[in-house]
């Protein structure tokens, strides 16, 4: 069994860390989004990602969508993170895949954007979504992120309703095309003004430099200002940057008073040809090894505490997050 790290109360100054996954199906990469009869063999790969916990000690969020709950060996290796590494199981919502289905002539779903969902069908899939987690968990699920990062602050009152008390669906530096505009929010998580008791927690993506990217906003508009994420910005995704560009945004972000550090991959990247950047066992290998020697590096070179979202709400009170009034974008 996974013993949580002792973690000193009056260290406040050390970084915590968190590391997440967006715990899905097959095929998401290709442009084509099955609402039925999705396959979730890349689940069994968590297991891979043991070491992070159990030698360096970092336990993960598994954000799970509807199609990994549904899915009974998925649901043994999700058990097996959770009672050996310490993970916490969290939710995902591919609302195209969580019943009640809309599924096309073809059978492959259509991925409306949340916002333009009737309100009462995104309802019923989020509750569909966390009844599924509540029965595998025997408790209610209390982390969550939205798919393709489509959640607009409408609908954070929803999740506030369903017992969700951390949201992880805001990433920054980042405008998507018929959907929400996370460009300028913070990197450390905050408290959205408009949703008592919810805690934002972006995934940690800086600029190189402030003002630059309050420019490129304000004169790219939406249909350039996303560029400003492949040549602007830091982050230490392991997908998305390379070693020295994960650690440079580390000492980055810790310049600038961050106290949250929270990065993020997806399941189907630790599996041979899962996605267009994983083609082979060797990139799914040379992937595992790069988060494995970022995370060695942050523990050996930093004050850092390796925690679950879950476990970021419960020490919140004595961080003093920022509450913020969202007026710039879909933050």
């Amino acid at each position: 069994m996974f013993e949580t790290p002792v973690f000193d109360p009056n260290a406040d100054k050390a970084l915590r860390v968190i590391v997440s996954l967006d715990v899905e199906e097959e095929g998401l990469f290709s442009g084509r989004y099955a609402a039925d009869g999705c396959t979730v063999r890349n689940v069994a790969l968590l297991r891979n990602l043991a070491p992070l916990s159990r030698e360096l000690g970092f336990p993960l969020t598994l954000f799970c969508a509807h199609s990994v709950f549904a899915d009974t060996e998925a649901c043994h290796h999700l058990a097996w993170m959770r009672d050996h590494c310490g993970a916490e199981i969290a939710a995902h919502l591919h609302h195209w895949s969580t019943p009640p289905l809309d599924v096309s002539p073809s059978g492959l779903a259509r991925p409306t954007r949340t916002d333009s969902l009737p309100r009462d069908l995104l309802h019923r899939r989020l509750y569909n979504l966390l009844e599924a987690g509540r029965t595998f968990q025997s408790a209610p699920l209390t982390s969550f992120r939205m798919g393709r990062w489509d959640l607009k602050a409408l609908i954070r009152p929803l999740l506030a309703q369903e017992g969700i008390t951390l949201d992880s669906s805001v990433c920054p530096l980042r405008i998507f095309k018929g959907g929400p505009d996370h460009f300028l929010a913070p990197a450390d998580p905050y408290w959205p003004t408009d949703t008592p008791g919810l805690l934002e927690s972006p995934i940690t993506q800086v600029p190189l430099h402030r003002a630059l990217a309050q420019a490129w906003h304000a004169i790219a508009g939406s249909q350039w200002a996303d560029i400003f994420h492949f040549w602007g910005a830091l982050s230490a995704n392991p997908v998305w940057h390379s070693l020295p560009v994960m650690r440079a945004a580390v000492r980055l972000h810790k310049a600038r008073g961050g106290k949250v550090l929270h990065l993020f991959l997806h399941s189907s990247e630790l599996m041979p040809g899962g996605s267009p950047h994983i083609p082979d066992k060797r990139a799914a290998d040379t992937l595992l090894r790069k988060l494995y020697d970022f995370l060695l590096w942050l523990g050996e070179t930093h004050a850092v505490h390796g925690i679950t979202a879950a476990q970021l709400v419960e020490q919140a009170p004595s961080l003093n997050f920022e509450r913020i009034s969202c007026t710039m974008g879909d933050w």
